[in-house]
């Protein structure tokens, strides 16, 4: 496998809050050291699932120089927003906090054409020499990137050296890969799709259950590296029920991935408004599905 900029199994950080709902820094570095611990050689900080539309720009900034200073690993900033002049005023401002690089999300409610997410992406990725992760999840933003648009931006934008696809659209990754090859990092954003995506020449995976999952994500993405796709089977398999219980309608995401956390003995706490904490059976069940994982290690 070639070179990459931001590694290979990635985790999307959940942002831990004390009992007074304030960002908690000292935990926040202790899980950042725990995940590398546990097999990713990359963080996403202030993403989706570090809840970063609940976060200041001040938090923000904190929490970046934060994971970047307690880990070795390429941190990315979760830095954009739906707003282009503030994820533009925000990124500027990131590449003094420690961070290698960005994650540029589509612009949320605003529902843009492709024309205006090019717009939007490329402003973002001018206004930074770091390179940057784009993340297409139309699940949260209710626009997709076309595959048209990711290759018209890496072609356009140097610094535009990878893809979070959050899409379920393995044939438009597959074919944004095909055009693009190595000049473009591609991810799985979606756990249960890693194994697919890698079928397809993904480099890996930003995840959600890594956060206790870590040494499975780790051994499917080598797995597939050196060509033994029998033991990435086994590897996806083990990890079907961690992938099922990261989100659901009642417990969506990160209330699970911080319910997990909590399991494992990280005061991350509950999450803000408006997800919230979780109902008590989440707790118990993330216990379980931890406790399933560990057991099938042997």
């Amino acid at each position: 496998m070639p070179p990459t900029t931001f590694g290979t199994v990635l985790t999307a950080m959940v942002t831990p809050f004390d009992a007074s709902g304030a960002v908690d820094y000292d935990v926040a570095a202790a899980v950042a050291r725990f995940l590398v611990d546990s097999g990713s050689d990359g963080i996403v900080v202030a993403g989706s699932t570090g809840e970063g539309t609940a976060l200041s720009d001040d938090e923000k900034m904190d929490l970046f120089a934060c994971v970047a200073s307690s880990v070795t690993v390429p941190v990315l900033a979760g830095s954009t927003s739906a707003d282009t002049a503030r994820s533009v005023a925000l990124t500027k401002r990131v590449a003094a906090t420690g961070v290698a690089g960005v994650l540029a999300t589509t612009p949320a409610y605003a529902r843009p054409s492709q024309a205006g997410l090019a717009g939007h992406l490329g402003a973002v990725a001018d206004s930074t020499p770091l390179p940057i992760m784009l993340y297409d999840i139309p699940s949260r933003t209710g626009r997709k990137i076309a595959a048209t648009t990711t290759i018209e931006l890496a072609r356009a934008h140097a610094n535009v050296r990878g893809l979070k696809d959050a899409s379920g659209d393995l044939p438009g990754a597959a074919h944004v890969k095909a055009v693009l090859g190595d000049a473009l990092d591609l991810y799985s954003g979606d756990d249960s799709l890693l194994l697919a995506f890698l079928a397809v020449g993904a480099t890996g995976i930003v995840s959600v259950a890594a956060h206790w999952a870590g040494p499975e994500f780790a051994g499917l993405v080598s797995s597939a590296a050196r060509g033994d796709w029998a033991t990435a089977r086994v590897f996806n398999e083990r990890l079907a029920r961690s992938c099922a219980f990261e989100s659901t309608e009642s417990a969506p995401n990160p209330i699970p991935a911080k319910a997990a956390m909590r399991s494992l003995g990280f005061a991350v706490g509950q999450c803000r408004l408006p997800l919230g904490p979780a109902a008590s059976e989440v707790d118990a069940t993330a216990a379980s599905v931890i406790a399933e994982l560990r057991a099938s290690r042997g």
